[in-house]
């Protein structure tokens, strides 16, 4: 009995694998920038498995390019060190001392955890951030929030030269100023949606807690144009931390990218569930 439940399991691989094979092609040599992020992040097994599917990833002819994002990391070293944020309305006053410790927790701490969770499952990673060969010059997204900052130049040739080189690039979300010893907090979703314009990538995968975009019955919608996702925020169904998702997503697919994917990264082997299944996951955004 136990070789039959073996050999039914077998068979069913070889198939999904069969299935996958246009997919498989379709994505070879495309670039897919993964914003990773959220719950996932705090838990060794999921971040194994995330690490597993980049390198497969890699491994059938896809340039993967991660960037993560943080928070509860930085909240957490924050505390510790006895820094006290202010806030105004609803976002973290970044000031000198706050941004030191953003920049040591993302740039060091997690951008390295995530490397080195891809070099163990056989991949090859190279954490860097927004700091790095200039690749991402901000300025302040608003004067009262301090070193918050939004991309305004974006010099992307040294991802090209990772992914090209067979690596995969990790990026920390850590921007620098147009003056001199500037250091500037970026949005995870943001910087995501700033470097896949640049590289004007064929998908931008934001991995978020939340199944994707959903109608006012509450159903996922799985493929919207740029125009129904105005409309659906006009109207107010899409709300709450899902806009400034889908208004990262709409600046993407502006600059470039052929597809914005927003899709739950808690359930297990998402991107390859979007990239090589007929069916995805989540919600495709396109022009």
């Amino acid at each position: 009995m136990r070789k039959q439940n073996m050999n039914r399991d077998w068979i069913a691989t070889a198939r999904t694998l069969s299935e996958a094979l246009p997919y498989l092609q379709r994505f070879t040599g495309a670039v897919v920038v993964v914003k990773f992020g959220g719950n996932a992040m705090g838990d060794d097994e999921a971040m194994a498995e995330f690490a597993r599917d980049m390198v497969l990833m890699r491994q059938v002819g896809v340039n993967p390019v991660v960037v993560h994002g943080g928070g509860p990391m930085i909240n957490d070293m924050l505390k510790k060190l006895g820094i006290e944020s202010e806030w105004v309305r609803g976002k973290r006053v970044t000031d000198k001392a706050t941004v030191e410790v953003v920049e040591m927790v993302l740039a060091g701490l997690v951008n390295k955890r995530i490397v080195q969770a891809i070099n163990d499952q056989g991949g090859r990673a190279v954490g860097i951030s927004g700091k790095d060969d200039d690749l991402m010059v901000c300025e302040a997204d608003d004067p009262e929030l301090g070193f918050v900052g939004k991309p305004v130049e974006m010099n992307v040739q040294v991802i090209r030269d990772l992914y090209t080189a067979g690596i995969i690039p990790v990026i920390a979300p850590v921007g620098t100023g147009t003056n001199d010893n500037e250091t500037f907090n970026v949005n995870g979703d943001t910087a995501a949606g700033a470097i896949a314009g640049a590289l004007k990538a064929d998908r931008l995968l934001l991995l978020t807690d939340v199944p994707g975009v959903k109608n006012k019955e509450g159903e996922v919608l799985t493929e919207l144009t740029s125009q129904q996702v105005r409309d659906l925020i006009e109207d107010g169904t899409i709300a709450g931390g899902m806009i400034p998702k889908t208004e990262t997503a709409l600046d993407a697919i502006e600059k470039g990218v052929r597809g914005v994917v927003i899709l739950d990264g808690r359930a297990p082997n998402a991107t390859l569930l979007e990239l090589y299944t007929e069916h995805g996951a989540g919600s495709l955004i396109r022009r």
